[in-house]
């Protein structure tokens, strides 16, 4: 029998400080603060020494003890302008329709993060009609969703869910070797259902002659089962830069037709490799559809049916209030959003279904996990400042008789592992992973917060995005490709 393949090294920092862990600006900080105290000694004030001492060490711990993946100076600043938004109102949304405005139902009428975002139709896709294409204005970025059905990894074998992982790894690879696109996200989500439609179901397929022993038994699977099943939607958003479409889009027309071409061609070529994966059916989501997968985003409860019809105008929430601190709510619905933090043990495939198992009828939850596959450039260049800078941290630390701890010498090898598998062509993967739960508003939305977070520890570390819910459920619950925050530093 084979074992499961544990992957480790994904809770290496994206951007670690060369100075004592501390980024150059946090270092700069410190220094500025410590040149009053360092003066005042040079001039034998002790007293005045001490005081400025007392008011520059608390500010530097404020700059640079992280308080739940945030120096507490950042939120500090977070939480004023989250009071700031809240007093004047700018966190509150209403849509146009709700109040009383005259809209135009082919204008996206989004809150928050979604009002940066546009829909364009673009030309046909073979025989799967027109795809909507989602541009990004503030990134710059052109994407597409599409909706596949799969049967999940649930009772896959280790082998099984080993070829797929291999399978992942060759379509990012593939990603990474084509200028137009660079991101991936999958996101799954579960469908609330209370039996309803199961009942109905029953009810006009019911047989009068059934026997009295089938129909007890069935009633029993009814219970045991019925109360643990769940359907879900599995969404691929694939997207690229604007830089890289920019010149093929143009040799193909110019414009959002030249830009959607592009796309096109490349949608074709990642067609097999998603059923490779192991979906069943790929489905490129036109401008109905994809509206109606935000909208029920924002209310479970909305009829799937017809959902091509669905209008741009009622795809987002009627109304949002300002969000609290640790909730986001909209249209009878609240949700608690987190990002997903990897263990340092390693994980294995398939680990984050257990962020998707349904305790209480009624609730839904979502796990989003965003890839962008960097350019070969871009990796050789990341591999090479991570060892360099464990290089210098070791040299350092021997240079002044400190002994290499256990942690040192892994990242060291680590950061060696890494250059040699990029120098033998294989390529580097920044991601992030989010995780959001949601319930009727009249539901205490701790309590279904506190048992996801029961459910999934000692395998992953839930860190709760506070103060930027509304941002974190657009990220962790609606099929956009937006999640993954900027590389920072730049682009090329």
């Amino acid at each position: 029998m084979n074992a499961n393949r544990v992957y480790s090294g994904l809770s290496r920092r994206e951007h670690a400080g060369w100075i004592a862990g501390l980024t150059p600006a946090q270092a700069m900080a410190c220094v500025a603060l410590a040149i009053p105290v360092i003066l005042a000694l040079a001039g034998n004030d002790l007293l005045g020494a001490l005081l400025l001492l007392m008011v520059c060490g608390p500010v530097a711990g404020l700059v640079t003890i992280p308080v739940r993946g945030r120096p507490a100076f950042r939120w500090l600043g977070h939480a004023l302008l989250f009071q700031v938004g809240s007093v004047f109102g700018w966190s509150h949304w209403q849509s146009r329709g709700a109040a009383g405005h005259p809209v135009d139902p082919a204008e996206p009428d989004l809150p928050g993060v979604l009002a940066r975002l546009r829909f364009p139709d673009g030309p046909p896709l073979r025989d799967a009609g027109r795809v909507c294409l989602i541009h990004d204005t503030s990134e710059g970025r052109w994407g597409a969703t599409a909706r596949l059905t799969h049967s999940g990894v649930g009772m896959l074998s280790a082998a099984e869910c080993e070829r797929l992982a291999e399978r992942l790894g060759n379509l990012l690879l593939a990603i990474g070797n084509r200028d137009v696109i660079d991101r991936l996200t999958l996101l799954v989500r579960t469908v609330p259902d209370d039996g309803a439609e199961y009942a109905e179901w029953r009810a006009r397929h019911d047989s009068a002659d059934a026997p009295h022993l089938a129909r007890e038994a069935t009633a029993e699977l009814d219970h045991i089962v019925g109360t643990v099943s769940v359907r879900h939607e599995v969404f691929v958003t694939l997207s690229g830069t604007e830089d890289g479409l920019r010149r093929p889009a143009t040799a193909a027309g110019g414009g959002v037709q030249g830009r959607a071409v592009v796309l096109y061609r490349v949608l074709d070529g990642l067609e097999d490799k998603l059923k490779a994966l192991g979906a069943k059916t790929v489905q490129w989501l036109s401008g109905g559809e994809l509206a109606a997968a935000i909208h029920t985003g924002f209310n479970p409860a909305a009829p799937t049916g017809n959902a091509g019809e669905t209008r741009w105008a009622t795809a987002g929430p009627t109304r949002t209030p300002a969000p609290s601190r640790r909730a986001y709510h909209h249209d009878g619905f609240s949700t608690v959003s987190y990002s997903v933090l990897m263990p340092e043990s390693g994980t294995v495939f398939g680990s984050l279904g257990g962020l998707l198992a349904v305790r209480t009828v009624g609730e839904r939850r979502s796990v989003a996990i965003h890839y962008e596959t960097l350019s070969h450039r871009r990796a050789r260049s990341a591999v090479r400042g991570n060892r360099f800078r464990t290089g210098v941290v070791r040299d350092w630390k021997s240079s002044k008789g400190f002994n290499h701890s256990a942690a040192d010498s892994r990242e060291a090898s680590g950061a060696r592992a890494q250059e040699r598998a990029v120098a033998a062509g294989h390529g580097i993967v920044r991601f992030a992973v989010a995780t959001a739960v949601t319930v009727p508003a009249s539901w205490n939305v701790e309590d279904s917060a506190a048992r996801m977070e029961n459910d999934i520890a000692g395998r992953f570390q839930l860190l709760r995005m506070e103060l930027a819910q509304d941002s974190s459920f657009v990220a962790a619950v609606l099929p956009v490709g937006v999640g993954l925050p900027r590389l920072r530093g730049g682009r090329p």
